[in-house]
């Protein structure tokens, strides 16, 4: 590996255009591994929102991906899903399968300690879904769930999916997928989670999830809450605003709305949990095979330029896209 590296690169020119570049990587420093990425996933909401240029200026630092390239609108390189294959660096990292933070592009450089191998028995084409897996666990520290809690997750997408998910395993609760979308009803029952398209029309909700990323369904999150129940927002709406009811029930039922965000730990767990820990956590979790039904189709690097054009706008039934990259590296059985 001592000539250098072209590495291609998939880069946003500007809102609504993407484009492939190719870069020299530079030498790899000591701590340092070269990785070759297998594959990439599409966190479809976020990115779609730094696709289309809405993350508003004052959001701009916070937003901020682990290793992008460039600034908001545009031209920036935006992205956190990569799964690859250690090919240089410590010893005990060589020829390991990694997950990284790290934007769409097939080979890179990064600190070892940037990476997090792979557990045993957790296929590299499932571990796209990690920084997923690693928001939906962030929203249920947030959420609190509790035992027997009737539990409403509103929005069936990859995060809605694995919150309900994880708030399935608590003691006598009962979660239930809310999505206006009937195609979620196959990939909920996959994860032995009941769906339905309408909320129910009682409220009496003890705890409701809200991330289906659209203010109607923020509203519809209002309506279904019990008295004294707590509504945690997953969704981010980048520079759009929201306007909520707050003058029917929201005083009289007492409701209180939390937000929640991945960048920080939630603040009960700051105490004892890294973010490095957090992460090991979501790919453990990932090692359940029915998760496999949250990948919803696959492309190639070259063609992420339309791919991500075309989720940007008309999203359809995708949930996780996966990005494959050519190499024998890709040994997965996914």
């Amino acid at each position: 590996m001592s000539e250098p590296i072209t590495a291609r690169q998939f880069w946003i020119r500007s809102p609504g255009v993407g484009q492939i570049r190719l870069a020299d990587l530079a030498p790899r420093q000591d701590g340092e591994v070269l990785v070759r990425t297998v594959y990439s996933g599409i966190s479809r909401g976020t990115e779609a929102i730094v696709f289309r240029g809405e993350v508003p200026p004052s959001r701009y630092i916070d937003m901020r991906a682990p290793f992008q390239e460039g600034e908001f609108p545009g031209p920036v390189k935006y992205g956190y899903c990569s799964v690859g294959k250690v090919l240089a660096g410590p010893e005990a990292l060589v020829d390991r399968m990694v997950f990284c933070l790290y934007p769409h592009q097939d080979f890179y450089a990064v600190p070892a300690t940037a990476v997090t191998p792979l557990p045993d028995q957790l296929p590299a084409g499932r571990a796209v879904l990690a920084a997923n897996m690693e928001t939906a666990i962030n929203v249920v520290w947030d959420a609190r769930p509790m035992v027997g809690d009737r539990i409403l997750v509103i929005g069936a997408g990859v995060v809605g999916l694995l919150v309900g998910w994880l708030c399935r395993h608590t003691a006598g609760a009962d979660v239930t997928m809310i999505d206006i979308n009937p195609a979620r009803e196959a990939v909920a029952r996959a994860l032995d989670l009941p769906f339905f398209t309408e909320p129910p029309g009682t409220a009496d909700a003890d705890l409701v999830i809200h991330a289906s990323g659209q203010p109607e369904g923020l509203r519809s999150a209002l309506g279904v809450a019990g008295v004294e129940a707590t509504i945690v927002e997953a969704s981010w709406y980048g520079s759009r605003s929201v306007p909520l009811p707050l003058g029917e029930a929201f005083h009289s039922r007492r409701l209180t709305i939390r937000s929640s965000q991945v960048g920080l730990l939630s603040p009960l767990q700051i105490p004892r949990w890294t973010h490095a820990r957090r992460m090991a956590l979501a790919l453990d979790l990932l090692r359940d095979a029915r998760c496999d039904a949250l990948i919803s189709g696959e492309s190639t690097l070259e063609e992420l330029p339309d791919v991500m054009a075309m989720l940007s706008l008309e999203p359809g039934d995708t949930l996780c896209h996966r990005i494959r990259y050519p190499g024998d590296e890709r040994s997965d059985d996914v």
